[in-house]
């Protein structure tokens, strides 16, 4: 019930309302309701997580996620926020990620071995999937352009339409390391703390028991004058014995329990593929690998800058990975054995669990987002 006005008054209230005052009413009972669900959904969350494990909380929160998925407001994005938890769901790396990034590699190795005989200089193929996405609104991917051209390294890069970053492309070989001991020695979080000296923090946050991906926090010192960077994203590797092909693929997320630090510029954009194509087998010696990635750094730097310091930057990343390699392989330091330790395929209730729940989200799956980890 409204309070009764005098006619003067409901009048001057009338008036006032024509001339805004009604918006001003509507707008601040739109964040009184909005106040009230929030602090609602707090409260929830806190009872819940007295009452529930945090085993038993992600397992509702998946349920609430693929029933809110999808509805207007994101209701399950705030839900997930509000509990704490990742959302497996939504994040993980997908089939079709893995198998766009063999598919890259096998195109290239076709058009390598196209122009080989010729000596023609041969650029990476376009992505079917980037091209089509971006023809509507921003126009055709910009081509690649040769930046470093040896016998056994090759780094290709190009614009990033509507943005002032780069992306790259590396096609390389190595022919005195086992395919198997170089995708070990990347895999390895612990060994990388001993051989790369930019690592400030690099550990494992969480795991996906459906498919295997992981979500990870990574710390690196970047050059002075600048602020360490730090990045949280999640990979998922396999190996495809069919094609003969070891792949890894990772990007960028956001982690409840790893919030933004002060001390460090959180890196939010950011992917890396990498695939190996063994020359024989995954354990004798002798494989290529294409290295696609990109990132933004979040620098103040102009482009031509940032460019020449990823340029310089990535085959002295590579090298040392693969002076890292050459020390496992003669024992100097003990690696795992990830392939060994990770059936190299899911379990069929496994692999259809995760493939159920990708058919779900592929429909609001943005674009996938691109930088090398």
């Amino acid at each position: 019930m409204f309070p009764r006005r005098p006619p003067a008054a409901l009048a001057a209230w009338l008036a006032g309302a024509r001339g805004g005052g009604l918006l001003a009413l509507l707008a601040n009972q739109c964040r009184f309701v909005t106040g009230l669900r929030v602090r609602r959904a707090q409260q929830i969350a806190q009872l819940y997580g007295r009452l529930y494990s945090e085993s038993s909380r992600r397992v509702l929160l998946g349920r609430l996620w693929r029933r809110l998925h999808g509805r207007p407001g994101h209701a399950s994005v705030l839900m997930a926020a509000l509990a704490g938890v990742f959302v497996w769901d939504e994040e993980r790396i997908k089939e079709e990620e893995l198998q766009r990034s063999i598919n890259e590699m096998k195109r290239l190795e076709e058009m390598s071995n196209m122009f080989q005989s010729s000596g023609i200089r041969c650029h990476p193929p376009e992505s079917k999937s980037q091209t089509e996405g971006n023809e509507d609104s921003e126009g055709k991917e910009q081509p690649w352009e040769m930046v470093m051209d040896k016998k056994h390294f090759k780094l290709w890069r190009r614009p990033i339409t509507g943005t002032h970053l780069y992306q790259y492309r590396v096609f390389g070989t190595y022919t005195d390391v086992t395919p198997r001991q170089f995708f070990n020695v990347q895999l390895d979080t612990e060994y990388r703390k001993k051989w790369d000296a930019l690592v400030i923090k690099l550990e494992v946050i969480e795991r996906d028991v459906v498919s295997g991906s992981e979500v990870l926090h990574w710390v690196t010192h970047f050059p002075y004058p600048m602020y360490s960077r730090d990045y949280v994203y999640v990979r998922r590797y396999s190996v495809d014995q069919e094609n003969n092909m070891m792949v890894l693929v990772s990007r960028a997320v956001e982690h409840p329990s790893v919030p933004e630090s002060p001390e460090f510029v959180r890196v939010r954009s950011y992917e890396s593929q990498m695939v190996i194509r063994p020359h024989k087998s995954f354990d004798e010696n002798g494989f290529d690998y294409l290295l696609t990635y990109s990132d933004n750094p979040q620098t103040v730097f102009p482009r031509y800058c940032v460019s020449w310091m990823v340029s310089s930057g990535m085959p002295d990343f590579l090298e040392k990975l693969h002076t890292a390699t050459l020390k496992a392989k003669n024992m100097e330091i003990k690696v795992k054995d990830y392939i060994s330790a990770k059936p190299l395929e899911m379990s069929s209730e496994a692999k259809a669990t995760a493939q159920s729940s990708e058919r779900k989200n592929e429909s609001s799956c943005g674009p996938a987002q691109i930088e090398y980890a």
